[in-house]
């Protein structure tokens, strides 16, 4: 039987450190957990009292390498492969300290590197996963990210939490993903379509300008529209630019404010076209990160005040505000949201039978796998009908041009020589 040092955390989240004989490192993992303990780290010790790696093994305390990388973000899809990865190694039985030394091996940016060792450093020295992810919020690690963890460690299922955490993230990211790609061809082809009309204003249109100066006689009435927009263009561009600037920090002035974020986010759910494609969008967000707290252990007042705060639409936050009001007042969860008058019937009705059913937690996310799916789809038939809409007005700008350059070029023969 040799002698093994062992840090683990118990269901409240505190750390005890101690040493058990056994066979192996597996059977003191085996007898921690079946002691409802949530082993950190095990190590085999020597007759000095210290562990096989030279350190102390009552202090095991490392500095974080930091390497002042703070600057730069952690991608999205870094953070949901941390995410599974971690799981995996928790689920195979590995001690909490190996895996994340694991995953800084794995780390496929310096950045991230520098975070799990931070962490790994922190958990040695005595502090929960949650406390260790908390020091780096909000990057990478979220609130809800965070919160997800600790109850993941007080109920003493971290490794299916973190699984669940990872299809979180990665059905979010996928989102993301989709609604970026989608909005990719119809940005490109506004750039391009703008960008020709501006080079044929500024560079073309002023020499056929000074053809038709130099020749005389009359010029038809596009062209003369056509000339008049563009030497406007060549002597009072700057106005332009100061105006997009100007609007830019006005509008930043009023977003930085809370009522003139929470005014621009209601005005954002009102527009007729766009209206249903951002209500269906955060609704999903919203019911898939409720669900997914619930999920976890979390109580549905915390769960709602979480989601309050990652909310991106300031409106809707204000709203789930109200619905943890309501669930305080034991009114329950769909009430407060028809009251609230800003969620979809739909998300109401499944909230009520998943009350009714005692599945609430599984409703929810059965409403942002919906919401998600109703959204992907609205998204195509809008950009299916934008994308002839961007075409047919490129198409009228560039024609007038044409027809304008064509009835002066005509005009020419008529010019006496």
């Amino acid at each position: 039987m040799a002698a093994f040092v062992y840090r683990a955390a118990n269901r409240r989240g505190q750390t005890i450190d101690g040493v058990m004989e056994a066979p192996d490192v597996r059977a003191v993992i085996e007898q921690l957990q079946r002691d409802t303990y949530y082993p950190i780290q095990v190590t085999p010790r020597d007759s000095t009292g210290r562990d096989t790696a030279g350190r102390d093994a009552k202090s095991q305390t490392l500095r974080p390498a930091w390497s002042g990388l703070g600057a730069r973000r952690v991608a999205g899809r870094d953070l949901v492969a941390f995410t599974q990865r971690l799981a995996t190694l928790l689920e195979a039985g590995l001690p909490l300290d190996r895996a994340l030394a694991i995953q800084a091996e794995l780390a496929p940016s310096a950045r991230l590197r520098s975070i799990t060792n931070d962490v790994l450093a922190s958990v040695r020295g005595g502090t929960s996963l949650a406390d260790a992810f908390a020091k780096h919020h909000p990057q990478p690690f979220s609130r809800l990210y965070v919160n997800m963890v600790r109850a993941g460690e007080r109920s003493g299922a971290l490794d299916s939490t973190l699984k669940r955490m990872a299809e979180f993230l990665e059905e979010a990211q996928g989102l993301r993903d989709a609604l970026v790609s989608a909005l990719i061809y119809p940005a490109l082809l506004t750039a391009v379509g703008t960008a020709a009309v501006v080079f044929l204003m500024t560079f073309v249109i002023p020499r056929f300008a000074d053809i038709f100066r130099d020749l005389g006689g009359a010029i038809p009435p596009p062209t003369r529209v056509l000339l008049a927009v563009s030497g406007w263009l060549q002597h009072f561009w700057w106005l332009l630019g100061l105006g997009g600037l100007t609007a830019a920090l006005a509008g930043r002035l009023v977003l930085s404010t809370a009522g003139g974020r929470l005014e621009a986010d209601r005005l954002l759910l009102r527009l007729p076209v766009l209206r249903a494609v951002l209500l269906e969008y955060e609704v999903a967000r919203l019911a898939r990160t409720l669900g997914a707290l619930l999920h976890s252990g979390v109580s549905l007042v915390a769960a709602l005040a979480l989601v309050k705060e990652t909310s991106s639409n300031r409106y809707l936050a204000r709203a789930v505000g109200g619905l943890g009001d309501g669930v305080k007042r034991g009114a329950g969860l769909a009430k407060p949201m028809a009251e609230a008058g800003v969620f979809p019937a739909l998300a109401i009705h499944m909230v009520r039978v998943g009350e009714e059913t005692g599945r609430l937690e599984d409703m929810l996310l059965k409403v942002g796998a919906t919401f998600e799916a109703d959204t992907r789809r609205r998204l195509k038939r809008l950009i299916a009908l934008a994308e002839p809409g961007i075409i047919l007005v490129m198409g009228l700008l560039v024609g007038f041009i044409v027809v304008a350059m064509l009835l002066a070029i005509f005009s020419i023969s008529e010019i006496p020589l």
